[in-house]
């Protein structure tokens, strides 16, 4: 864990992810072989193992992208044991990653999204907060562990972009867009009233109280909303990164502009948005399809 932490930099949410998936595995071993955790050791890591785990992992109902990450937080401590001399060579290789389902992103249409948008009553502080916390996540993407980290002075006015801290430490510069930064700067006006019963953060975004913001405080913003609104679809800060991207592409921006924006290492991450709406189809068929 300290290797992830100081040489892979790996964020604190990784860093959980990893130790949970781990002990997990070890204590699936440790019933298997009927000894205490306290007992294992790194040579009774094998091919056969991993595999009955993963099918173990599959009648527990588990997603095969829940799997997937299983097993890469497996073969990331497997590879370390290697590195380290503690395994003379890599036992788990020949696993393979579970097939991926592919599911299409969940996103709103324009029409949603707006509703969503513009749902909070901006005559009251948190109001404006929470309008300019949702222009914001729509207009850039960010993941809502990028959003509760900012602070004001990540926020560039002039330039009208903003500094964004991702995943592994990474920053980025994504554009604000007009409206974002227009709902930006008057919920700044608000929010003196509301850090004035905090201890002066240098939070962006602060609750009732003053205080820094939460993940789970952003999602339990957009569920008031959603079912203010009574929107069938189910919407989390996720959403609105997808309803980001997929509006983009749909639009006609080019893949590594859209894998910038995001923050991705991989443009294969990003392929994911390349589906079309069921309009974008309907258009295509109507103004190509020779008979009418």
């Amino acid at each position: 864990m300290n290797h992830l932490r100081v040489v892979k930099n790996a964020s604190p949410l990784t860093l959980v992810s990893y130790r949970t998936d781990l002990e997990q595995y070890f204590q699936f071993l440790a019933r298997r072989q009927s000894v205490s955790g306290d007992e294992l050791t790194p040579d009774i890591i094998d091919h056969k193992s991993v595999r009955d785990y993963l099918a173990w992992l599959q009648q527990q109902g588990l997603r095969r992208s829940t799997m997937a990450r299983k097993l890469a937080a497996l073969r990331s401590l497997v590879r370390y044991l290697c590195r380290e001399n503690i395994l003379p060579s890599n036992p788990i290789a020949a696993v393979s990653t579970p097939k991926q389902d592919q599911r299409l992103p969940n996103f709103l249409y324009p029409v949603e999204v707006t509703q969503l948008i513009e749902a909070p009553d901006t005559s009251k502080p948190l109001g404006l907060r929470d309008r300019a916390l949702l222009e914001l996540l729509y207009a850039t993407g960010i993941r809502v562990s990028e959003l509760v980290m900012l602070n004001t002075a990540d926020i560039e006015y002039q330039s009208g972009v903003i500094r964004v801290s991702g995943k592994g430490g990474k920053d980025r510069i994504v554009p604000l867009g007009s409206a974002s930064s227009q709902w930006l700067q008057a919920y700044l006006k608000a929010r003196e009233k509301l850090i004035a019963k905090g201890t002066g953060t240098q939070a962006l975004f602060v609750n009732r109280f003053g205080q820094r913001l939460s993940a789970r405080g952003v999602r339990n913003i957009i569920n008031k909303y959603v079912d203010a609104l009574a929107i069938n679809t189910k919407v989390s800060p996720h959403t609105l990164r997808h309803t980001f991207a997929t509006h983009l592409l749909n639009r006609g921006a080019d893949l590594r502009s859209v894998q910038e924006m995001l923050g991705h290492v991989k443009l294969s991450t990003t392929q994911i948005y390349t589906h079309l709406t069921k309009e974008d189809i309907k258009r295509v068929h109507n103004r190509t399809f020779p008979r009418r």
